[in-house]
Protein backbone atom coordinates (compact mmCIF):
# COMPACT_ATOMS: atom_id res chain seq x y z
CA UNK A 1 0.00 0.00 0.00
CA UNK A 2 1.70 3.25 -0.86
CA UNK A 3 2.08 6.30 1.69
CA UNK A 4 -0.98 7.85 0.70
CA UNK A 5 -2.84 5.16 0.79
CA UNK A 6 -1.61 4.66 4.16
CA UNK A 7 -2.76 7.70 5.18
CA UNK A 8 -5.56 8.20 3.76
CA UNK A 9 -6.97 4.74 5.72
CA UNK A 10 -5.27 5.58 8.76
CA UNK A 11 -7.45 8.60 8.68
CA UNK A 12 -10.59 6.94 8.10
CA UNK A 13 -10.04 4.56 10.88
CA UNK A 14 -9.82 7.16 13.49
CA UNK A 15 -12.27 7.68 16.14
CA UNK A 16 -12.49 11.64 15.75
CA UNK A 17 -12.01 13.17 13.08
CA UNK A 18 -11.27 17.70 13.26
CA UNK A 19 -12.72 19.32 10.18
CA UNK A 20 -15.73 18.80 8.10
CA UNK A 21 -19.29 17.12 8.73
CA UNK A 22 -18.54 13.52 8.88
CA UNK A 23 -18.35 10.79 5.64
CA UNK A 24 -20.09 12.21 2.43
CA UNK A 25 -22.84 9.24 2.90
CA UNK A 26 -26.64 8.11 2.35
CA UNK A 27 -27.27 9.62 5.69
CA UNK A 28 -26.63 12.59 4.30
CA UNK A 29 -30.25 12.32 2.07
CA UNK A 30 -31.81 9.83 4.67
CA UNK A 31 -31.84 12.88 7.51
CA UNK A 32 -32.92 15.38 5.28
CA UNK A 33 -35.89 13.20 4.21
CA UNK A 34 -36.90 12.82 8.08
CA UNK A 35 -38.39 16.52 7.50
CA UNK A 36 -39.63 16.41 4.26
CA UNK A 37 -43.20 16.12 3.16
CA UNK A 38 -43.06 12.24 0.78
CA UNK A 39 -46.40 12.90 -0.58
CA UNK A 40 -44.92 16.07 -2.81
CA UNK A 41 -44.38 15.89 -5.93
CA UNK A 42 -40.52 15.65 -7.49
CA UNK A 43 -39.40 18.48 -9.86
CA UNK A 44 -39.33 17.81 -13.62
CA UNK A 45 -37.02 19.10 -15.62
CA UNK A 46 -36.38 22.36 -13.37
CA UNK A 47 -40.20 22.74 -12.77
CA UNK A 48 -42.24 21.83 -9.70
CA UNK A 49 -43.04 23.10 -5.76
CA UNK A 50 -39.99 21.38 -4.81
CA UNK A 51 -37.57 23.45 -6.69
CA UNK A 52 -39.18 26.54 -7.50
CA UNK A 53 -40.08 26.99 -3.78
CA UNK A 54 -36.65 26.56 -2.96
CA UNK A 55 -34.92 28.99 -5.44
CA UNK A 56 -37.81 31.87 -4.32
CA UNK A 57 -35.82 31.23 -0.63
CA UNK A 58 -32.24 31.59 -1.91
CA UNK A 59 -33.12 34.62 -3.84
CA UNK A 60 -34.83 35.98 -0.95
CA UNK A 61 -31.29 35.32 0.84
CA UNK A 62 -29.41 36.58 -1.24
CA UNK A 63 -31.07 39.70 -2.10
CA UNK A 64 -31.51 39.13 -5.69
CA UNK A 65 -34.58 39.22 -7.77
CA UNK A 66 -34.18 35.20 -8.65
CA UNK A 67 -32.43 32.44 -8.50
CA UNK A 68 -31.96 28.94 -10.49
CA UNK A 69 -30.74 25.14 -9.04
CA UNK A 70 -27.63 24.18 -10.75
CA UNK A 71 -26.75 20.30 -10.67
CA UNK A 72 -22.72 22.27 -10.44
CA UNK A 73 -20.93 25.71 -9.47
CA UNK A 74 -18.79 24.91 -12.62
CA UNK A 75 -22.04 24.97 -14.71
CA UNK A 76 -23.23 28.10 -13.23
CA UNK A 77 -20.38 30.28 -13.46
CA UNK A 78 -19.39 29.34 -17.08
CA UNK A 79 -23.38 30.09 -17.86
CA UNK A 80 -23.24 33.55 -15.91
CA UNK A 81 -19.88 34.72 -17.38
CA UNK A 82 -21.29 33.60 -20.64
CA UNK A 83 -24.19 35.72 -20.65
CA UNK A 84 -22.24 38.73 -19.63
CA UNK A 85 -20.26 38.16 -22.59
CA UNK A 86 -22.96 38.28 -25.04
CA UNK A 87 -24.75 40.91 -23.04
CA UNK A 88 -21.71 43.17 -23.71
CA UNK A 89 -20.49 41.27 -27.35
CA UNK A 90 -17.18 40.98 -25.37
CA UNK A 91 -15.66 37.63 -24.88
CA UNK A 92 -13.30 38.54 -22.19
CA UNK A 93 -13.97 38.41 -18.93
CA UNK A 94 -10.76 39.24 -15.69
CA UNK A 95 -10.60 36.78 -12.49
CA UNK A 96 -7.43 35.58 -10.33
CA UNK A 97 -4.92 33.26 -11.91
CA UNK A 98 -5.94 30.62 -9.46
CA UNK A 99 -9.59 31.20 -10.12
CA UNK A 100 -11.62 27.53 -9.91
CA UNK A 101 -12.36 28.02 -14.15
CA UNK A 102 -8.89 28.78 -14.66
CA UNK A 103 -7.10 26.13 -12.88
CA UNK A 104 -9.70 23.45 -12.30
CA UNK A 105 -12.00 23.24 -15.21
CA UNK A 106 -9.91 21.63 -18.05
CA UNK A 107 -10.07 25.23 -19.85
CA UNK A 108 -14.04 24.82 -20.65
CA UNK A 109 -14.80 28.50 -20.45
CA UNK A 110 -12.54 28.73 -23.22
CA UNK A 111 -13.28 25.54 -25.03
CA UNK A 112 -17.00 25.64 -24.35
CA UNK A 113 -17.60 29.67 -24.87
CA UNK A 114 -14.64 30.76 -26.79
CA UNK A 115 -14.35 33.31 -23.77
CA UNK A 116 -10.73 34.73 -23.56
CA UNK A 117 -9.72 35.12 -19.67
CA UNK A 118 -7.53 38.85 -18.80
CA UNK A 119 -5.32 37.43 -15.43
CA UNK A 120 -5.47 40.03 -12.42
CA UNK A 121 -3.35 40.49 -9.69
CA UNK A 122 -0.68 37.47 -8.97
CA UNK A 123 -1.25 33.81 -7.52
CA UNK A 124 0.23 34.93 -4.57
CA UNK A 125 -2.07 37.43 -3.19
CA UNK A 126 -5.40 38.98 -4.01
CA UNK A 127 -7.23 41.28 -6.30
CA UNK A 128 -7.06 44.85 -5.23
CA UNK A 129 -8.58 47.80 -6.74
CA UNK A 130 -5.09 48.86 -8.63
CA UNK A 131 -5.63 45.43 -10.67
CA UNK A 132 -9.07 46.77 -11.72
CA UNK A 133 -8.27 50.08 -12.44
CA UNK A 134 -4.83 49.28 -14.26
CA UNK A 135 -6.40 46.99 -16.72
CA UNK A 136 -5.22 47.23 -20.57
CA UNK A 137 -7.77 45.18 -21.64
CA UNK A 138 -11.81 45.74 -22.17
CA UNK A 139 -13.53 43.01 -20.02
CA UNK A 140 -17.06 42.13 -19.96
CA UNK A 141 -16.90 41.12 -16.65
CA UNK A 142 -14.90 40.84 -13.36
CA UNK A 143 -15.28 37.59 -11.10
CA UNK A 144 -13.78 38.25 -7.44
CA UNK A 145 -13.66 34.70 -5.82
CA UNK A 146 -14.07 35.36 -2.06
CA UNK A 147 -12.27 33.68 0.11
CA UNK A 148 -9.85 33.07 -2.31
CA UNK A 149 -9.67 29.44 -1.86
CA UNK A 150 -6.43 28.51 -3.01
CA UNK A 151 -4.27 31.05 -0.99
CA UNK A 152 -6.12 29.74 2.25
CA UNK A 153 -9.20 31.09 2.12
CA UNK A 154 -7.89 35.17 2.15
CA UNK A 155 -9.90 37.89 1.68
CA UNK A 156 -10.15 41.83 0.89
CA UNK A 157 -11.43 44.26 3.14
CA UNK A 158 -14.69 45.09 2.67
CA UNK A 159 -13.86 48.15 1.26
CA UNK A 160 -12.25 46.92 -1.64
CA UNK A 161 -15.03 44.82 -2.70
CA UNK A 162 -17.13 48.47 -2.49
CA UNK A 163 -14.87 50.48 -4.54
CA UNK A 164 -14.49 47.50 -7.30
CA UNK A 165 -18.20 47.36 -7.37
CA UNK A 166 -18.76 51.24 -7.17
CA UNK A 167 -16.03 51.45 -10.39
CA UNK A 168 -17.25 48.51 -12.48
CA UNK A 169 -20.56 50.06 -12.63
CA UNK A 170 -19.49 53.52 -13.44
CA UNK A 171 -17.76 51.95 -16.25
CA UNK A 172 -20.43 49.28 -17.10
CA UNK A 173 -18.63 46.22 -16.30
CA UNK A 174 -20.40 43.48 -14.96
CA UNK A 175 -19.38 41.98 -11.66
CA UNK A 176 -19.85 38.68 -11.07
CA UNK A 177 -19.21 36.27 -7.05
CA UNK A 178 -17.98 33.16 -7.19
CA UNK A 179 -19.23 33.02 -3.68
CA UNK A 180 -19.13 29.10 -3.13
CA UNK A 181 -18.07 29.55 0.55
CA UNK A 182 -20.31 32.86 0.83
CA UNK A 183 -22.48 31.36 3.93
CA UNK A 184 -19.07 31.24 5.35
CA UNK A 185 -17.66 34.73 5.10
CA UNK A 186 -20.42 36.75 6.29
CA UNK A 187 -19.32 36.33 10.17
CA UNK A 188 -15.86 37.81 9.30
CA UNK A 189 -17.17 40.43 7.51
CA UNK A 190 -20.34 41.22 10.09
CA UNK A 191 -22.62 42.04 6.96
CA UNK A 192 -25.65 40.23 5.33
CA UNK A 193 -25.63 38.01 2.29
CA UNK A 194 -27.80 40.70 0.78
CA UNK A 195 -25.31 43.24 1.74
CA UNK A 196 -22.80 41.59 -0.02
CA UNK A 197 -24.66 40.30 -2.96
CA UNK A 198 -25.98 43.88 -3.32
CA UNK A 199 -22.10 44.98 -4.61
CA UNK A 200 -22.65 42.10 -7.66
CA UNK A 201 -24.51 41.86 -10.31
CA UNK A 202 -24.69 37.96 -10.23
CA UNK A 203 -24.09 35.58 -7.58
CA UNK A 204 -22.95 31.86 -7.54
CA UNK A 205 -23.05 29.91 -4.23
CA UNK A 206 -22.47 26.50 -3.35
CA UNK A 207 -24.46 24.00 -1.65
CA UNK A 208 -22.71 21.23 -0.62
CA UNK A 209 -19.60 22.93 0.76
CA UNK A 210 -20.03 24.84 4.34
CA UNK A 211 -23.52 23.99 4.50
CA UNK A 212 -22.80 20.52 3.20
CA UNK A 213 -25.85 19.34 1.00
CA UNK A 214 -25.30 16.62 -1.39
CA UNK A 215 -24.57 18.59 -4.49
CA UNK A 216 -25.45 21.68 -6.60
CA UNK A 217 -25.39 25.17 -6.52
CA UNK A 218 -27.47 28.36 -6.73
CA UNK A 219 -27.00 31.22 -9.56
CA UNK A 220 -28.99 34.42 -8.56
CA UNK A 221 -29.22 37.64 -10.59
CA UNK A 222 -32.06 40.00 -11.88
CA UNK A 223 -34.72 38.18 -13.96
CA UNK A 224 -34.03 38.63 -17.34
CA UNK A 225 -30.16 37.03 -16.35
CA UNK A 226 -31.86 33.70 -14.60
CA UNK A 227 -34.02 33.33 -17.86
CA UNK A 228 -31.03 33.60 -19.64
CA UNK A 229 -29.48 31.23 -17.39
CA UNK A 230 -31.89 28.63 -17.95
CA UNK A 231 -31.95 28.17 -21.31
CA UNK A 232 -28.27 27.77 -20.79
CA UNK A 233 -28.57 25.30 -18.00
CA UNK A 234 -30.49 23.36 -20.84
CA UNK A 235 -27.88 23.37 -23.36
CA UNK A 236 -25.45 21.94 -21.02
CA UNK A 237 -27.53 19.37 -20.11
CA UNK A 238 -28.06 20.52 -16.80
CA UNK A 239 -31.80 20.38 -16.71
CA UNK A 240 -31.84 16.45 -15.33
CA UNK A 241 -35.32 15.17 -15.25
CA UNK A 242 -35.22 15.45 -11.23
CA UNK A 243 -32.98 17.13 -9.14
CA UNK A 244 -35.20 16.39 -5.91
CA UNK A 245 -32.41 14.73 -3.62
CA UNK A 246 -29.88 17.29 -4.09
CA UNK A 247 -32.51 20.01 -3.25
CA UNK A 248 -33.96 18.61 -0.26
CA UNK A 249 -30.49 18.00 1.00
CA UNK A 250 -29.82 21.27 0.52
CA UNK A 251 -32.84 23.37 1.63
CA UNK A 252 -32.55 20.89 4.88
CA UNK A 253 -29.26 21.75 5.79
CA UNK A 254 -29.88 25.26 4.49
CA UNK A 255 -31.50 25.40 7.64
CA UNK A 256 -29.63 23.19 9.91
CA UNK A 257 -26.00 25.03 9.10
CA UNK A 258 -26.58 28.45 8.12
CA UNK A 259 -26.45 29.92 12.09
CA UNK A 260 -23.55 28.04 12.61
CA UNK A 261 -21.39 29.85 10.62
CA UNK A 262 -20.03 32.25 13.55
CA UNK A 263 -19.18 29.32 15.50
CA UNK A 264 -17.07 27.42 12.61
CA UNK A 265 -15.32 30.46 12.56
CA UNK A 266 -14.71 30.86 16.13
CA UNK A 267 -13.08 27.46 16.10
CA UNK A 268 -11.48 27.85 12.90
CA UNK A 269 -9.21 30.41 14.60
CA UNK A 270 -9.22 28.63 17.81
CA UNK A 271 -7.69 25.61 15.53
CA UNK A 272 -4.95 27.90 14.05
CA UNK A 273 -4.12 29.41 17.32
CA UNK A 274 -2.78 25.68 17.95
CA UNK A 275 -1.20 25.08 14.41
CA UNK A 276 0.59 28.01 14.62
CA UNK A 277 1.82 27.06 18.41
CA UNK A 278 3.91 24.30 16.80
CA UNK A 279 7.52 24.63 15.79
CA UNK A 280 7.49 24.92 11.85
CA UNK A 281 3.89 25.46 11.35
CA UNK A 282 2.42 27.89 10.08
CA UNK A 283 -1.10 28.70 8.42
CA UNK A 284 -2.61 30.92 5.83
CA UNK A 285 -3.86 33.47 7.09
CA UNK A 286 -2.10 33.61 10.33
CA UNK A 287 -5.65 33.86 11.67
CA UNK A 288 -8.57 32.41 9.79
CA UNK A 289 -10.61 34.58 7.87
CA UNK A 290 -13.41 32.47 7.69
CA UNK A 291 -13.91 28.39 8.73
CA UNK A 292 -11.58 27.45 6.03
CA UNK A 293 -7.68 28.25 6.06
CA UNK A 294 -4.41 25.85 4.99
CA UNK A 295 -1.80 24.28 7.18
CA UNK A 296 1.88 24.45 5.75
CA UNK A 297 4.46 22.56 7.10
CA UNK A 298 8.14 22.58 7.41
CA UNK A 299 8.78 19.32 6.61
CA UNK A 300 8.56 16.52 3.65
CA UNK A 301 5.43 15.21 2.82
CA UNK A 302 6.90 11.88 3.36
CA UNK A 303 8.09 13.10 6.75
CA UNK A 304 4.90 14.29 7.87
CA UNK A 305 2.93 11.97 6.86
CA UNK A 306 4.95 9.44 9.26
CA UNK A 307 4.53 11.89 11.98
CA UNK A 308 0.74 11.93 11.29
CA UNK A 309 0.16 8.22 11.30
CA UNK A 310 1.89 7.84 14.61
CA UNK A 311 -0.51 10.53 15.88
CA UNK A 312 -3.38 8.75 14.84
CA UNK A 313 -2.24 5.60 16.13
CA UNK A 314 -1.65 7.46 19.60
CA UNK A 315 -4.79 9.53 19.79
CA UNK A 316 -7.32 8.37 17.52
CA UNK A 317 -7.32 11.74 16.28
CA UNK A 318 -7.46 12.62 12.44
CA UNK A 319 -6.03 15.80 11.22
CA UNK A 320 -6.17 15.09 7.46
CA UNK A 321 -6.48 12.19 4.83
CA UNK A 322 -3.85 13.85 2.32
CA UNK A 323 -0.64 16.12 1.64
CA UNK A 324 -0.01 18.03 -0.47
CA UNK A 325 3.96 18.66 -1.28
CA UNK A 326 4.76 22.08 -2.19
CA UNK A 327 8.74 21.66 -2.37
CA UNK A 328 10.85 18.79 -1.52
CA UNK A 329 10.82 20.14 2.47
CA UNK A 330 7.38 21.40 2.61
CA UNK A 331 4.42 20.37 2.53
CA UNK A 332 0.11 21.78 3.07
CA UNK A 333 -3.19 20.64 3.40
CA UNK A 334 -6.81 22.76 3.83
CA UNK A 335 -8.88 22.91 6.40
CA UNK A 336 -12.40 23.53 7.09
CA UNK A 337 -14.55 23.26 10.13
CA UNK A 338 -17.82 21.84 10.40
CA UNK A 339 -19.41 19.72 12.85
CA UNK A 340 -17.00 17.55 13.77
CA UNK A 341 -14.58 19.75 15.52
CA UNK A 342 -17.34 20.31 18.50
CA UNK A 343 -17.46 17.19 19.39
CA UNK A 344 -13.36 16.41 20.05
CA UNK A 345 -12.50 15.85 23.53
CA UNK A 346 -10.09 18.56 24.65
CA UNK A 347 -7.38 16.70 26.17
CA UNK A 348 -7.17 14.47 22.69
CA UNK A 349 -6.26 17.34 21.17
CA UNK A 350 -4.44 18.83 23.54
CA UNK A 351 -2.23 15.31 22.80
CA UNK A 352 -1.86 15.39 19.27
CA UNK A 353 -0.83 18.85 19.23
CA UNK A 354 1.83 17.95 22.03
CA UNK A 355 2.96 15.43 19.51
CA UNK A 356 3.03 17.76 16.71
CA UNK A 357 5.32 19.90 18.17
CA UNK A 358 7.46 17.76 19.43
CA UNK A 359 8.00 15.62 15.97
CA UNK A 360 8.22 18.98 14.22
CA UNK A 361 11.19 19.91 16.44
CA UNK A 362 12.75 16.56 15.54
CA UNK A 363 12.47 16.93 12.55
CA UNK A 364 14.01 20.62 12.10
CA UNK A 365 16.78 19.87 14.12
Amino acid sequence: MSEKNLLFEAFKQTKYQVAGHGKREVHILKEALQEFDGQQESDIYGKGKVIEEFQVKMAAYLGKETAVFFPSGTMAQQIALRIWCDKKVLRKVAYHPLCHLEIHEEDGLKELHQIEPVLLANKNRLIELDDVLSMEDEVACVLLELPQREIGGQLPDYETIENISKYCRNKGIMLHLDGARLFEILPYYKKSAVEVCSLFDSVYVSLYKGIGGIAGAILAGDTDFTEKSKVWKRRHGGDLISLYPYIISADYYFDQRLEKMEQYYVEAKELAQMFNSCHAVSTMPLEPVSNMFHVHFHASKEQLEAVLLEIYEATDVGLTSYLRATSEVACNYEVSIGDLYAALPKEKVKQVFLMLDQRMRELNN
